[in-house]
């Protein structure tokens, strides 16, 4: 380790104050402090000693995630091959699937963080480790057949419009890796829904396409998955989004870590409950429903965004809520419009986008409600504290 410091000390010098590249310094300081604990401390101000920074904040997200990405790479290549009527190894799938994957990873990264780099360098302050976390999200909500070059436009507009817009990282009021997947929805719909979403690709063959499980019962069509296989994720669907058992072990992670909040996870799941109950006794009240309405509403949990969404994007500390009651506001607003869109508006049968980016706008105002009751509530009872004792 000592040898690597010396090398990156080394690289460096040209980049301090009063040489020729300071201008670049923020670029070489980003893989310093990737690979190293900063030198520096702070010098005024109220702070908190602390082990966790906002980098080992992100790393933790990060390893929360890899067990839906490896799953979803699996399911990737397994999907390819079952439609083709062949049975695969692990390792056979895996590959397939990661052939298809890493390069939306790798375009990702470099796309977000060439323009990370080129905002700290025209503004002048240091790289923010924010992009490690939303340079994975993006390609794993994407469907794996979208072309890497609106994997590209889609980065550029979430860094651009959803995030730097509002001053960079922890400025920003929408979540940037759905601010991502909303530009592709919206812009390329036939790429990211409908019945044609890709399954799998074959070298003999045009394409094999197939529809996911919300697809299918948008058009009123019959769904042949059970639930194990919804919840453990041998379904056609986007590549982090089917397994909810890897999502639910990247959920662990996040709050045994303290790094997700579980009053969010938690109201969520009651809100999404709550009204798939509602929805599933509309036949009882003599309302006709649809494939959606009636669909169960555990299962509503289980398939689509919904798991992935609530656990690693309504999470998310910058644009959620951060009161403690505000939270479960937060929370339970996400998962009843999220159901409500996904079962009444066909042309949207994947609502946690739509959801969570609604609520993220309603986040601050929901806080507001929150402390100005508090403050109500206080002053109450120091009015009443004041009355007994006069």
């Amino acid at each position: 380790m000592n040898w690597i410091r010396q090398k990156i000390d080394q690289i460096k010098e040209p980049f301090e104050p009063g040489n020729k590249l300071e201008k670049y310094r923020p670029a070489i300081n980003a893989l310093d402090t990737f690979l190293f604990v900063p030198d520096h401390t702070t010098k005024k101000g109220a702070h908190i000693r602390d082990a966790v920074d906002l980098k080992r904040t992100m790393i933790t997200v990060v390893l929360a995630l890899i067990p839906a990405l490896i799953f979803g790479m699996w399911n990737t290549g397994y999907q390819h091959f079952t439609q083709l009527g062949e049975n695969p190894a692990f390792l056979e799938a895996f590959l397939h699937g990661a052939y298809k994957i890493v390069p939306m990873i790798v375009v990702s990264y470099a796309v977000g963080l060439g323009l990370e780099f080129a905002f700290a360098i025209m503004r002048g302050h240091e790289v923010n480790e924010g992009y490690l976390v939303t340079g994975l999200l993006i390609p794993m909500i994407m469907p794996v057949d979208i072309p890497l070059w609106m994997v590209a436009l889609s980065v550029i507009f979430a860094v651009l419009i959803g995030k730097e817009a509002f001053g960079g990282t922890g400025m920003n009021i929408l979540n940037p890796a759905l601010t991502a997947r909303a530009f592709a929805f919206f812009a390329y719909p036939t790429y990211m829904s409908g019945n044609k979403i890709w399954v799998s690709e074959a070298s003999n063959v045009d394409g094999i396409s197939g529809e996911t499980i919300l697809g299918s019962l948008a058009a009123n069509k019959e769904v042949t998955y059970n639930a194990a296989e919804m919840f453990t994720g041998v379904i056609p669907g986007s590549i982090a989004e089917t397994s909810t058992l890897c999502i639910v072990a990247g959920a662990l992670i996040l709050i045994l870590t303290k790094v997700g909040d579980w009053r969010i996870i938690l109201s969520g799941i009651i809100g999404a409950a709550a009204m798939g109950l509602l929805l599933n006794a509309l036949p009882s009240m003599g309302v006709e429903g649809n494939g959606l309405t009636n669909f169960p509403w555990y299962n509503h949990l289980i398939v689509g965004g919904f798991a992935f969404g609530i656990v690693f994007m309504a999470t998310d500390p910058v644009s959620a809520a951060q009161t403690m009651k505000g939270k479960w506001i937060y929370g339970i607003l996400i998962g009843l419009t999220a159901i409500l869109i996904r079962t009444l508006n066909p042309a949207y049968p994947e609502g946690i986008m739509l959801s969570i980016l609604l609520l993220n706008v309603f986040a601050p105002t929901i806080d507001h409600y929150v402390i100005e009751g508090n403050i109500k509530k206080r002053k109450k009872r120091l009015d009443m504290k004041s009355v007994k004792t006069a």
